[in-house]
Order: C-alpha cells, then sequence, then structure tokens
C-alpha cells in the first residue's frame, strides 16, 4: 500500500472537508488514523467484515480480541448493541467521556467485531475530531488504538504512522492526542455489573449511577 494521506486539522474546529474526506474513506472500506480523547485511534467501518478483518492485519491482532466502537451518542450505540435502561442512565450520565460500556451485541455485526463472544463494547469519546468524524462516517467508527498489537499505543500521528505506515489509509493529524488513563469498561451483560478495566470513572460513581454493587 502507498503512504497514507495525511491531512493536518484544527484539533477543536476541523476542516469540514478534511473529516469529509475521511469519513468517505470509511465509507468505502478503508482505514483512517485519528485523534481521540486518550489516543490515537484506527478507524474503519465496524459494519463492515473487510474493513474489519484489515483492522486485524494492520495491527497484527489476533482475532478473538474484540475491537471496541465509537459511537456518536446512544442512537448510534443501539444499531451495535442491545442498549437497556441502565445503559442509557451511564450514557447519559458519562458520554462524552471516559466510559466504555459492554452490552450484548446486535445481530448481524461482523463476528470478528466482538470477537464472537456476542458483547461488544460502545464509548462516545469527549474529542471533537472524533465525533465529527464518528458523525460523518454514520455514527460508529471502530476504535482500537493505532499501534501494532503488544507495542505502545500512539499520543500523536506521527507515533501511530512509525507503526501503521503503509497499512492504512488516511490520517487526520490533530497534534498531541491528550493521553492520560484509558476509558473505564463496565461490563453490563452481568449481574452485578462488573468494571473490567479501572480508568477515570470510579465504582463508586458507576453504582451511584447504577443504584446497584459494582463489582471490580
Amino acid at each position: 500500500m502507498a503512504r497514507p494521506r495525511v491531512i493536518r486539522v484544527d484539533p477543536q474546529r476541523p476542516d469540514p472537508a478534511a473529516v469529509e474526506e475521511a469519513a468517505r474513506v470509511v465509507r468505502e472500506g478503508g482505514l483512517v488514523v485519528y485523534p481521540t480523547d486518550t489516543v490515537y485511534g484506527l478507524g474503519a467501518d465496524p459494519f463492515s467484515r473487510e474493513a474489519v478483518l484489515r483492522v486485524y492485519r494492520a495491527k497484527e491482532r489476533p482475532l478473538g480480541r474484540p475491537l471496541p466502537v465509537l459511537v456518536s451518542g446512544p442512537e448510534a450505540a443501539a444499531r451495535l448493541a442491545r442498549v437497556t435502561p441502565e445503559a442509557r442512565r451511564l450514557m447519559d450520565r458519562f458520554w462524552p467521556g471516559a466510559l466504555t460500556i459492554v452490552l450484548e451485541a446486535q445481530p448481524g455485526l461482523p463476528p470478528e467485531l466482538h470477537g464472537g463472544t456476542g458483547r461488544i463494547g460502545v464509548r462516545m469519546p469527549a474529542h471533537p475530531v472524533a465525533l465529527e468524524l464518528i458523525r460523518a462516517s454514520g455514527g460508529a467508527l471502530v476504535g482500537t488504538s493505532a499501534n501494532l498489537h503488544g507495542r505502545p499505543s500512539p499520543r500523536t500521528a506521527g507515533e501511530a504512522l512509525e507503526q501503521l505506515d503503509g497499512r492504512v489509509d488516511i490520517v487526520l493529524d490533530a497534534g498531541p492526542a491528550p493521553g492520560g488513563k484509558p476509558s473505564t469498561v463496565v461490563d453490563l451483560t452481568t449481574q452485578p455489573p462488573k468494571i473490567l478495566r479501572k480508568g477515570p470513572v470510579t465504582r463508586e460513581e458507576l453504582e451511584e449511577a447504577l443504584g446497584t454493587t459494582v463489582e471490580g
């Protein structure tokens, strides 16, 4: 693959034409590197099996490891997952922000997206470029980090290209990503809910929002 097109964008007010160019790549089954509120992400159409498989190949990621999906909001999340009343409470309280919610996957998704588990993690990020790209791409975008499997997650577009150059189609470079802790991951498919990864949203905050005990 040829070297990807790199487009510099303002992190707060990205050029709509640049966002649309990247979104068109996504809609056509391509791969995009883009900034999120933590690190740079590797995006693709989560509803396209071939695009999802391209993500695995680009990252050299073993099949069977589910890919998270970033969404534009609760309505978009409902296309991917069964959004329960409990999930909606968490979305209303913590989105956009650092909370990934694991729910039962909707039927018909590429099985590789959720690793055959039947569960999928969804999150609405708090980054203007990511949100504009997600909206322009149809409301959902694969949200895995833009690195080779097992390598450090990149905080800049340059760090992402060091690992994925020649494996992606387009890069939106908005300068350094904020970094910091990865999102809290909470599984709502179990009773009681369970924290799978600790992060900025605490167990106490989740328990307060849900009105129930949360493990982890």
